[in-house]
């Protein structure tokens, strides 16, 4: 085992250098591969020695030891299923709105990740006309632009109607993506609604009460990001919710991976899931 964890300290090391490479130092959370790598060679060199000092260890102190990292680990790859469960979309008919949650913005310029987004919910539209598209990212510190700005630039460059479109330029987290974006959207129903009603009510028709009129929300993100997002979605009361993935960057996929796990967690234990 001393061997096994060995590797997968060296192999850590090289996934972080391929990050810096392809990514940048800065690419967020990136420092927790020489964390675990650091931590794989701790582990590495307590099974080489461990066994000349067995006979000193209390056995409920390795009892406990071995019983808290095997919680870690039988957490994390049970979140891990989770997410690539949540990935996959059961989704046909088409939705009301679809949220499409922002990524970082170089500047004025999107990142891979908003990319991949940004040409699924093209995609989409093409195919969904009425559907309407609820751009949600705020600016963040080292942004020039709003991220719901520089997609509506992108959709709109690829032919996607303003009708189609709807900015929410206030959020800096997927929390409030879902809080912000659900606001827009009752607003949006509101005055739709009120307009129908009004029309309808010249030629004697009533539409339906409003709590029997159902809407669906389609939340369009990157794969590993599916299940936090649609799990804020629900606990903000966002109805009848959906999940339509995005292929994610296939060097940096299992960095997302980790990274979304911790970010899960965190959204759990602090009630936001």
């Amino acid at each position: 085992m001393a061997v096994v964890f060995g590797i997968l300290g060296i192999l850590c090391l090289i996934y972080y250098g391929v990050i810096v490479i392809y990514s940048g130092a800065g690419t967020s959370f990136s420092a927790i591969w020489i964390i675990l790598a650091l931590g794989f060679f701790a582990a590495a060199a307590v099974m080489k020695f461990y066994p000349r000092f067995r006979d000193k260890i209390p056995v409920q102190l390795e009892v406990a030891v071995i019983t808290f990292f095997s919680a870690i680990a039988f957490i994390f790859v049970v979140v891990e299923l989770m997410m690539g469960f949540s990935a996959i979309s059961f989704q046909k008919e088409s939705v009301n709105y679809v949220i499409v949650l922002g990524a970082q913005v170089r500047g004025n310029k999107i990142s891979r990740t908003l990319e991949r987004r940004l040409d699924k919910a093209v995609e989409y539209a093409a195919y969904h006309p009425n559907t309407v598209f609820v751009l949600s990212g705020g600016q963040g510190d080292d942004e020039d632009v709003t991220e719901a700005s520089a997609m509506y630039r992108y959709m709109k460059s690829r032919g996607v109607p303003d009708y189609q479109l709807l900015l929410e330029e206030s959020s800096r987290s997927t929390y409030e993506n879902m809080v912000y974006s659900k606001i827009l959207i009752t607003e949006r129903e509101r005055l739709r609604r009120a307009t129908l009603r009004a029309a309808m009510a010249e030629y004697g028709y009533l539409l339906p009460p409003d709590e029997e009129i159902t809407i669906r929300v389609g939340i369009l993100t990157s794969n590993f990001h599916e299940l936090r997002a649609k799990g804020i979605a629900r606990h903000v009361g966002i109805p009848n919710v959906s999940g339509i993935s995005a292929k994610s960057d296939p060097v940096l996929f299992a960095h997302f991976c980790v990274r979304e796990c911790f970010a899960i967690l965190k959204d759990k234990f602090v009630g936001n899931m």
